[in-house]
């Protein structure tokens, strides 16, 4: 298992996680500017910064700006990242799907068209492959273990597989796991937050579908929103124990 290791920040400071972003930098932009994060803090994101939405580029800008700032910042790979490398020939899996998963509108805002697919990897920043190749797989920071995806529930955390933990979906939301931790995922856009203690917490609102962008506080245990469109970030209180 590819992981980053346990956090050396300040425990007395906050602790987020941002769902899918999927391409929507404004979006991003109110949460980050709604909840400000400050030295020892900790950021995490749980991957798919990219594909769909519209504009892929300025996101990777926006969560380089935030990685130059003073609070920890955790950036999980998602399957949509795993897609992008390997069709920009790095390290990754089907490549081969990537055009057809939202690939078009991320190539797009890189000023990549039809006509320049074999040059892709030559007209990205170096600084965002940079980026795409640090991802981590998961970020482990007790209670909570952070992944993309999820986890194959019968197995320990040291014996899970990267394939997992970017691309499962009913086989770990449906059932409990063995890990002694609550795992904290994206990849599956829901309606709401899930919440299913002490299993699990799921974040990917479906935002570039129309839905919203949630960023979870776990140290006062608070929900940031924002609908997909809008700049309002909407706040309120969530159970996490």
């Amino acid at each position: 298992m590819t992981a980053k290791g346990k956090s050396k920040t300040d425990p007395q400071g906050r602790l987020f996680a941002i769902g899918d972003v999927h391409g929507c930098p404004d979006e991003l932009a109110a949460i980050l500017k709604s909840i400000a994060p400050a030295a020892g803090d900790t950021v995490v994101f749980v991957g798919d910064y990219v594909d769909r939405g519209p504009s892929a580029r300025d996101v990777i800008d926006l969560t380089l700006d935030l990685e130059r700032g003073q609070a920890e910042c955790v950036f999980l790979k998602g399957n949509h990242e795993d897609m992008m490398m390997s069709f920009l020939g790095m390290p990754g899996s089907y490549g081969e799907s990537f055009l057809f998963n939202g690939g078009i509108a991320t190539l797009d805002s890189y000023g990549v068209h039809e006509e320049d697919l074999e040059d892709a990897f030559a007209r990205l920043p170096d600084a965002h492959l940079g980026f795409l190749n640090r991802l981590a797989t998961s970020y482990l920071r007790p209670p909570y273990l952070f992944v993309h995806a999820g986890i194959m529930p019968t197995r320990q955390l040291e014996e899970q597989q990267t394939e997992d933990m970017l691309w499962i979906r009913q086989e770990f939301i449906f059932n409990p796991h063995k890990i002694d931790a609550t795992v904290v995922f994206g990849h599956t856009p829901m309606r709401g937050v899930m919440i299913d203690l002490p299993y699990k917490l799921g974040i990917d609102t479906g935002l570039v579908y129309g839905g919203k962008l949630t960023c979870v506080e776990f140290t006062e245990g608070v929900l940031y929103q924002v609908q997909r469109g809008h700049k309002a970030v909407k706040t309120r209180s969530i159970p996490l124990r």
